[in-house]
Parts: structure tokens; C-alpha cells; sequence
């Protein structure tokens, strides 16, 4: 019995050494957070110098492209906040639109830009279609849809003609344009062939003011 004894004791000391370890790991991981909650404060987690984001169709090649000087993300609503931003849509069949403005804000999961501060959005010309120029403050962008509308007054240049109002909105697939509240439109003999008026009834502010239509 006696030569067993140190054995037995070793034993359970080992035992004690193997519990006491398994307590303190244990303890530890509950009293150290290892993984912390993410916080939800609007605080910026990355930024880039000569931003870039490129949106490609399913054969991958480029439909949009959003650059500027400087990019910042926003973890808590997965928003970019972009500096001197240039927005390009080229879908194919569309004409190439493009939209600059001081600062701009791509959030709803990459499907909306807003434009803010001297926006401009300028469509190239089209075979049957004259260019456009576009001036407002604030100008949204879904690219998806290909439409830019704005809810402030609005510039419009279309070939020699023009347009102003509270309200307009651009789709680019069918190149129709609404112009809201007009307070002034002025279409050029030019234009009037290329164009249609009536009535912007499907204008969510309730507007009614007579807009242009190009024809493809």
C-alpha cells in the first residue's frame, strides 16, 4: 500500500491540475468578449484614394462604373460616401449616361446613387436622339433601372431645347423625360419633331405638367 500511495497521489493531482486548467480556460473565455457585437454608430471601417467600384451583366462585361478622389465605407448601412464621384451607365442598347456632382452616396445594397451638390448628368447622343444635359442640386441614380429622377428644381438641355421645374424624372431605356411643376419649358422647332408632349400622369408628387418624350 505504501508504494502505491505516491502513485495515487500523483494521480490526483493531475486530476486537480487538469480540472483547475479546464476552469480557468473556461472562466476566461466567458469574461473576455473574443468577438465583439458590431457597433452600429455611423463610423467609417475603411476608405480608398481613387475609388472604384465596377458592376459587370452576367457575360461580364462593365454596365456601371461609380469613381472619385476618395471613397469611404460605412459598416452600419453598408453605404460608400464617395468624393468628386463620376457615374457611368453604358447597358447595352441604352445610351451612355454620365453624372458627376461634388459628393455622392451609394447605400440600398449598391442599387442607389445620389448625386449632391452641382449634380450634372449628361446622355450622349443617340441615332434618333439628341443629347441631354441635366442640372440640380441633388439627382438619384438607380442604375438597375437606368432612371435618375430628383425631387429639387431641375435644369434641362435637350438639343436646342429646354426645361425647367420642381421635379424630373429620366428613364433611360425608354428615354422618356418628365419634367414636373414645369415652370418653363421652351422647345426649340428643331426638337419638336423628335418629341411629344403629354400629360406626366404616372408623376408620384401628383405633378401634371406637359413633358417631353423622345422617340427612339
Amino acid at each position: 500500500m505504501k508504494e502505491r500511495f505516491p502513485a495515487l497521489m500523483a494521480l490526483v493531482l493531475l486530476i486537480i491540475l487538469v480540472l483547475s486548467t479546464w476552469w480557468a480556460a473556461n472562466f476566461a473565455q466567458n469574461a473576455i468578449q473574443t468577438d465583439p457585437p458590431r457597433r452600429m454608430t455611423h463610423e467609417m471601417d475603411s476608405w480608398s484614394k481613387n475609388f472604384v467600384m465596377l458592376r459587370t451583366d452576367a457575360a461580364g462585361k462593365p454596365i456601371n462604373r461609380l469613381e472619385g478622389d476618395y471613397g469611404r465605407h460605412f459598416p452600419d448601412d453598408d453605404s460608400y460616401h464617395v468624393t468628386n464621384p463620376r457615374a457611368i451607365g453604358q447597358q447595352a442598347g441604352d445610351p451612355v449616361t454620365i453624372g458627376t456632382a461634388k459628393k455622392a452616396i451609394l447605400d440600398d445594397h449598391n442599387n442607389r446613387i445620389t448625386m449632391i451638390g452641382d449634380a450634372h448628368v449628361h446622355r450622349q447622343a443617340g441615332p434618333k436622339s439628341s443629347a441631354m444635359d441635366a442640372y440640380s442640386q441633388k439627382f438619384v441614380i438607380l442604375p438597375n433601372d437606368d432612371v435618375v429622377y430628383t425631387d429639387l428644381p431641375a435644369h434641362v438641355v435637350r438639343g436646342q431645347s429646354t426645361m425647367d421645374g420642381v421635379g424630373m424624372r429620366y428613364n433611360n431605356k425608354t428615354q422618356q423625360l418628365e419634367v414636373y411643376s414645369a415652370s418653363n419649358v421652351n422647345l426649340a422647332p428643331a426638337d419638336t419633331n423628335k418629341a411629344t408632349a403629354r400629360p406626366a400622369s404616372n408623376d408620384p408628387a401628383g405633378g401634371g405638367a406637359n413633358t417631353p418624350s423622345e422617340k427612339k
